[in-house]
């Protein structure tokens, strides 16, 4: 196996004590006595420690999608909203993520926030969002980014950046200054119903804290069970 210059077989780092409220690889304890009673608290939590560290992109997230016949993808897009029904972000239908989430409607979300020795993994069902949610957050978009929804035909094959620079172009022209940019049809929002929702700490020998919150049916309702899992 080749390993290449910097000898990736040893290269990692220990998950020290935690220095003040400076981000760093660290060890914290996470233990069933200090969780959240519910999986958004916890996460709520979690966010908002993150966004208090500085973190780049607090709110990014790693989506892993599959196609019907169960082959992956996975990129990186950034969560919008979240509540007790799950996470929401936002994409192009047409794009390989939102044909795989209809096509196979599940998905998992992973939050790396490797410099606090931290993760969330999320794994549940995909639904497309109701389209007032979507027009609400499209109404909050930068112009720009407006404009790129209706230029972009995401993950199409392009000619050259001159074709999309092009394609910009035109929906400038199409959408004046003094104009709203409407809601393209192809474009909207993605709910993630979690069934689990894991927390990740990173402990010192790799002996990580790893806690679970799993859905399960119960008669009319879900009820939700807190797991402890090996590392």
């Amino acid at each position: 196996m080749t390993t290449g210059p910097q000898d990736l077989a040893r290269m990692r780092r220990e998950y020290e004590a935690a220095v003040g409220h400076r981000p760093a690889v660290r060890e914290e304890p996470l233990v069933e006595a200090h969780l959240a009673a519910d999986w958004p608290t916890q996460f709520g939590r979690w966010l908002a420690e993150a966004v208090a560290a500085e973190l780049p992109e607090p709110n990014a997230m790693i989506v892993a999608t599959a196609d019907a016949q169960g082959r992956p993808s996975s990129r990186t897009v950034l969560l919008k909203g979240y509540d007790g029904r799950g996470f929401v972000f936002f994409t192009n239908y047409g794009s390989r993520k939102g044909r795989e989430a209809l096509a196979n409607p599940y998905a998992s979300l992973l939050f790396p926030w490797f410099a606090m020795g931290r993760q969330v993994v999320v794994c549940g069902r995909i639904t497309p969002v109701e389209r007032h949610v979507s027009e609400e957050y499209f109404r909050v978009r930068p112009r720009g980014a407006q404009l790129g929804a209706w230029a972009s035909e995401q993950s199409s094959v392009l000619p050259d950046r001159q074709a999309l620079e092009g394609a910009y172009a035109a929906a400038e022209q199409s959408f004046p200054a003094e104009a709203d940019v409407p809601l393209p049809e192809h474009w909207g929002g993605l709910l993630v119903e979690p069934e689990t929702v894991e927390f990740w700490q990173g402990r010192r020998s790799r002996l990580h804290d790893r806690l679970r919150f799993r859905r399960e049916p119960d008669g009319g309702a879900d009820r939700w069970i807190v797991e402890r899992l090996a590392p």
